[in-house]
């Protein structure tokens, strides 16, 4: 049947071309913007677990700027720790050659030994990375250990959606040298705490120069071989060659674990790249565009809407077909 008031065979061809160019649009926006889930209402919970994805990444990054920033710290303090061992060997060359010495030497090597202890505090003091020092510590008037650092290292999400921060944590008070904190009880560093012959750690027992006594205790920070009256003597010096050598012990352990602290900071650095770049492929497959289907698409549909307005421009001109119909 023919009628002038609908013409079906317009509509049916309308409603295909508005298809079309829907299907055309898409593709459209995703070759413009490389996503084929770019708003939520493309794909509702891609996005949401997208977008997710994407601020955890964005958490990485900055964990990663975090363990940058904690591998300096220990770095400064692993350089300063090892720059005090050498001055330390020093120290310990000084006291074997001051045996047997005379006082006239002692005196002279007592000039090299306070330089040498100067020396070791400056490199303490000196080991300070954004406002951290492992090495030369106060740890104030009430708190007996000095504060762990600690250097983010992860962001977590677990199953449930909650999000959780990991860290790396370096005992510093295994590791100060120097300790400026006056509270009761407190510890002092390897450096300026009181040591017997034997290293062991203790109360302060005052030493008389020139008067052997087995339980004096000395601190590598600041013993003398002389007071300008009085010298050391060679038991006296054997005393001070133990303290050096347990404090040398100590300093050793506390390179090694400053040394497995930076090696366990690196590895998570290379292990948070390998991660973030984990996600951004978990991302890409979830919301990325094929480049090659979208573009093979884009050509099918341009063909599809070309004819589509054919098959329309035929529809309505079926319809001018029923004015022959009255001609006489």
């Amino acid at each position: 049947m023919s009628s002038i008031n609908t013409n079906a065979s317009a509509m049916t061809a309308l409603q295909s071309l508005a298809a079309t160019n829907k299907s055309l649009n898409t593709t459209q926006g995703r070759i413009s913007t490389g996503f084929r889930v770019a708003e939520a209402s493309d794909n509702a919970a891609y996005w949401s677990i997208a977008t997710t994805m994407r601020s955890d990444n964005k958490a990485l990054s900055t964990v990663q700027d975090a363990l940058g920033l904690g591998a300096s710290k220990v770095d400064t303090a692993y350089t300063g720790m090892n720059k005090a061992i050498d001055t330390l060997n020093e120290i310990k060359v000084k006291l074997v050659a001051a045996n047997g010495a005379s006082d006239a030497d002692k005196a002279k090597i007592q000039t090299e030994v306070k330089a040498l202890q100067d020396q070791l505090k400056a490199y303490a003091d000196g080991a300070t990375f954004s406002g951290s020092n492992m090495l030369s510590v106060n740890s104030g008037t009430t708190a007996t250990t000095a504060a762990d650092v600690k250097v983010v290292s992860a962001f977590n999400r677990n199953a449930s959606g909650a999000a959780s921060i990991s860290t790396i944590d370096i005992t510093v008070e295994n590791i100060k040298l120097y300790e400026a904190g006056t509270a009761a009880g407190v510890n002092k560093g390897i450096l300026d705490s009181e040591r017997t012959a034997a290293g062991v750690e203790g109360a302060a027992n005052a030493v008389t120069l020139g008067t052997y006594d087995a339980a004096d205790t000395f601190q590598v920070a600041t013993m003398k071989l002389t007071d300008g009256t009085l010298f050391a003597t060679d038991q006296q010096l054997g005393q001070m060659l133990g303290v050096v050598e347990s404090a040398l012990k100590d300093m050793t352990t506390a390179a090694t674990n400053l040394g497995a602290a930076k090696s366990r900071i690196d590895l998570q650095k290379t292990f948070t790249s390998s991660l973030m770049d984990s996600i951004d492929r978990g991302i890409g497959q979830l919301v990325d565009a094929d480049m090659n289907k979208e573009s093979t698409r884009l050509q099918a549909l341009q063909v599809q809407q070309q004819l589509g307005i054919q098959a329309l421009s035929i529809a309505n001109g079926n319809s001018q077909s029923i004015l022959s119909l009255f001609r006489g």
